[in-house]
């Protein structure tokens, strides 16, 4: 009897526990369900970015240096369109495989554009550097979406923030699947029209950049006399700013830009010792080059080893003669002289944006410039003097315009509609010499390409005024040889100037031979233009 009412108490649990486990199961699914349908009666949204655009650089004429091509970009909703339809559109067509069989909307590059439908969308989007980019020390780089130089790096807030957004937004329900009929919301980003116009002129770039490709290592600077607008800015060797990691460890630092980087002058100074001469009522002043001089028991040579004989100022600065302008340097006050090349810009940086100032390069004291020999080498740029080829170009653009010291400048301003420009700034400039003094110049430099017809630097289109350099740097080859930087600098055309042009050769030997040419081809491309 009591093994019975045992079996039955074991019988009456298992039921009991059956009947509460089906309960519990259909109390649990009914739960589901509920769940289920709250989650999908609600909705949500699907955004898929397609890419940035970002400000653009310009030129002086709203030429694109930056953003100059577009890639298409496509979103589409695996729902919404077949396969077939987009499949020859697509850029990587096994990759646009694999996304689309997911089932979630995708963005995927293409070849070609389309046309916008309910479940397909194309943008134009901005592709920040073409094949062929001009000026990559101007413009500068990207590193991990910032400027880290050049343009790039001075107005990356203006070019990389607000209003960049590419995207289409989809209505989805609970599960995240897009609602086509509920249409779509598109974003497309205008931020490509903003931007920074600076005063380069395409063409002349691309100029200095051809006239230039055989420079190892130099730069070469144009700029408008008037304004002191830099119109073209190259430095050589360049540097794919899309990829800089070779340029880094290349023996002949590409990177460095070397319009801002200061130098051994060497004669092209000679002209603000002429300057002083003339200002000191040294304007006639005759000497006899014998081939050398003696300055307090140190012997400086002629480049003519016989010498040069009788010379003016005009013959001496043809001839490039050192041993006149050591002699006539002593002539002069040399606390004037100094501070007169202090006002051509020598030993003063040049600001052009943020993170892009000229070195100031060494001017020497009055206090050094009171030893014999030192004052020597300053007179024909020599010695401790430096500069960078921005200064040099700065001083030619005083002598050709009327002897008004013009800032130079990089930056017009900014555009919000790449049209128009803002924040333009004016013309600074101060008068560091008179009108009639910087003629004077002018025509020493006209007599100095043509005084005895072997300047490499005249045009076959128009007549110009320059002075070239030979700048020992006190570095030799080895051979043996000293290396020089070859210089030249000046402007055209002669009777009404425009334009001044600098260039310097690293390394390059003599400026006749190495930067004349140089200057020639530019003025020659310059003035062939339509």
């Amino acid at each position: 009897m009591r093994k019975k009412c045992e079996n039955r108490i074991i019988l009456l649990t298992a039921i009991f526990f059956l009947m509460f486990f089906g309960i519990s199961l259909n109390y649990f699914r009914l739960s589901i369900e509920k769940t289920y349908v709250q989650t999908a009666s609600e909705s949500s949204i699907v955004t898929i970015h397609a890419g940035d655009s970002q400000g653009t650089i310009y030129d002086r004429n709203f030429v694109p240096l930056t953003n100059s091509g577009n890639k298409v970009i496509a979103v589409a909703v695996p729902s919404a369109v077949t396969l077939e339809e987009i499949y020859d559109l697509a850029e990587n067509k096994e990759k646009l495989a694999d996304d689309y069989k997911n089932g979630e909307p995708f963005a995927f590059r293409c070849i070609k554009k389309g046309t916008d439908s309910a479940g397909l969308t194309f943008f134009d989007i901005p592709e920040r550097y073409g094949k062929n980019i001009i000026a990559p020390h101007v413009i500068g780089y990207l590193s991990e979406g910032k400027g880290s130089s050049g343009i790039e790096y001075a107005y990356d807030m203006l070019l990389r923030t607000e209003n960049t957004e590419n995207s289409v937004t989809y209505s989805a329900d609970g599960f995240g699947h897009v609602l086509i009929g509920e249409g779509k919301t598109v974003i497309r980003s205008t931020k490509q029209k903003t931007g920074v116009v600076t005063t380069l002129d395409s063409e002349i770039q691309q100029i200095c950049e051809t006239a230039g490709k055989n420079i190892e290592k130099g730069a070469i600077i144009v700029s408008d006399i008037k304004s002191g607008e830099i119109l073209g800015l190259a430095s050589f060797p360049d540097y794919d700013v899309q990829d800089i990691a070779p340029s880094l460890n290349d023996e002949k630092s590409p990177m460095i830009n070397r319009a801002l980087y200061s130098y051994s002058v060497g004669s092209i100074f000679k002209l603000v010792t002429a300057c002083a001469g003339i200002n000191s009522d040294f304007s006639g002043y005759v000497y006899e080059c014998t081939g050398s001089c003696d300055v307090s028991g140190q012997n400086f040579n002629c480049h003519k080893h016989n010498g040069h004989g009788i010379q003016d100022l005009n013959t001496a600065m043809a001839n490039s003669c050192n041993p006149y302008f050591i002699s006539l340097g002593k002539c002069l006050d040399i606390s004037q002289f100094r501070s007169l090349a202090f006002s051509f810009g020598f030993g003063r940086e040049i600001y052009l944006c943020a993170g892009m100032i000229s070195s100031a390069g060494i001017l020497p004291t009055v206090d050094e410039l009171l030893v014999p020999a030192e004052l020597a080498n300053f007179s024909f740029g020599q010695g401790k003097l430096t500069a960078t080829p921005l200064q040099i170009n700065q001083m030619t653009c005083a002598i050709a315009n009327g002897g008004e010291l013009i800032m130079m400048s990089l930056i017009r301003g900014i555009t919000a509609d790449g049209k128009t420009v803002a924040n333009e700034k004016k013309v600074q400039k101060s008068r560091i010499m008179t009108s009639e003094l910087s003629a004077e110049l002018r025509k020493i430099m006209i007599s100095a390409v043509y005084e005895n017809g072997t300047s490499k630097a005249s045009s076959n289109y128009v007549m110009i005024g320059a002075k070239t350099s030979t700048a020992q740097t006190g570095r030799f080859d080895e051979n043996d040889e000293e290396l020089c930087h070859a210089w030249i600098t000046g402007f055209f055309p002669s009777s009404a100037p425009r334009y001044a042009i600098t260039v310097l050769v690293e390394d390059g030997g003599y400026g006749n031979d190495a930067a004349a040419p140089i200057f020639s081809e530019i003025t020659d491309a310059m003035m062939c233009r339509k």
